[in-house]
């Protein structure tokens, strides 16, 4: 009896502690948002990716008074994985710690770092919106989503109003694809090859587009957006810029390549812009269209995986967006009247397909 009941109260403690672990993961969240907002992987990264915490308040701008609570922060940053901290330092508060930038924190440092893409999700505006997701699930679809529920316009809507946030988003996407990009071409660069020019449909101000062109420079990359995104993109690129609206046309070109866009659309959208996409590709001989996109199941097996990728679908309803499995996926492009299509897992959670007509 008594074995059973030690069991019983084991079993409780640990349900307990998972849901406890689940209510504060934004603790986490909020965590490496102050690691953003103070740069504190750049003042590790400035003492040679090793720092006391006396170094690291030096580059840092924050209160004196504050410094204690900057070791709290440091506490969950290394117990998480953003940060190591030297052994049997982690709950000493005896000696001064050292801290060191992980695998993890070395992406928010360096020419091609995500501080820009994790500070773009971190940012009020992005994670208001789902303090009210009891409410949303009230409402039927498709409108109004999460985020416009939240702010009384749609995301796009306020990112074509308000500069600020568009720079945010833009900066967050131009950090997302610098990273990836430079894996994608190394990993599953054979996909560029045989194409002699690319539309890249909502690619921004081009980040995408210049990986490619320096990975294939004989290849012709025009990136097409909207006419106010265009209005910002850089100058001095081998990368063309075209204002469009990808519901209405596509330039024509030998590939057509779609990074992180059909994610934000629902089935009845995303067949509109792949037959757009087709007539694009329709006069090229070997014409395909390339899309970087989640397709949850694909990848790695691991619960971490799987997990990204259901939180990343989840995380799609702010826009009514969706994150999609293969089959979804080949609904979508047999409706848009393509014939076949090729997918190819890259770095993790995300995949690169390849749809022919």
């Amino acid at each position: 009896m008594a074995l059973n009941v030690q069991k019983s109260s084991s079993a409780l403690a640990d349900a307990e502690l998972e849901l406890w672990t689940n209510t504060f993961s934004y603790i986490k969240s909020m965590a490496l948002k102050s690691a953003l907002d103070l740069r504190l992987a750049d003042a590790i990264n400035h003492h040679g990716g090793v720092a006391t915490l006396s170094q690291i308040v030096t580059r840092v701008t924050l209160h004196h008074s504050k410094i204690p609570c900057l070791r709290r922060v440091m506490r969950v940053l290394t117990l998480t994985g953003v940060f190591s901290v030297q052994q049997d330092q982690v709950l000493s508060t005896d000696d001064e710690p050292t801290y060191a930038l992980t695998p993890a924190s070395r992406l928010l440092v360096g020419s091609h770092n995500l501080a820009s893409m994790m500070a773009m999700l971190l940012n009020p505006i992005m994670l208001t919106p789902f303090l009210g997701i009891g409410d949303w699930f009230k409402y039927g679809q498709p409108d109004p989503s999460l985020f416009e529920q939240t702010h009384g316009e749609g995301l796009w809507k306020m990112a074509h109003r308000d500069a600020t946030f568009d720079a945010l988003i833009n900066d967050g996407m131009v950090s997302d694809s610098r990273f990836i990009m430079d894996i994608a071409v190394k990993e599953c660069g054979e996909v560029f090859q045989g194409i002699t020019s690319l539309v890249d449909v909502g690619g921004g101000l081009g980040a995408a587009s210049q990986a490619i062109s320096k990975a294939f420079p004989h290849l012709e990359c025009t990136v097409m957006d909207l006419g106010h995104v265009i209005a910002n993109a850089p100058t001095g690129t081998d990368v063309k810029f075209v204002a469009g609206d990808m519901f209405e046309s596509v330039p024509a070109a030998n590939a057509v390549f779609l990074k992180w866009v059909l994610h934000d659309w629902s089935d009845d959208e995303c067949v509109r812009i792949l037959k757009n996409c087709k007539e694009a590709i329709l006069a090229k001989e070997g014409g395909k269209v390339i899309i970087m996109d989640m397709v949850i199941g694909a990848g790695p097996s691991d619960v971490k995986h799987r997990e990204m990728q259901a939180m990343f679908d989840l995380y799609m309803i702010i826009i009514n967006g969706i994150e999609r499995d293969e089959k979804q996926w080949k609904q979508i492009f047999m409706e848009a009247g393509f014939s076949r299509h090729k997918v190819m897992p890259v770095q993790g959670f995300r995949s690169i397909i390849e749809v022919y007509p």
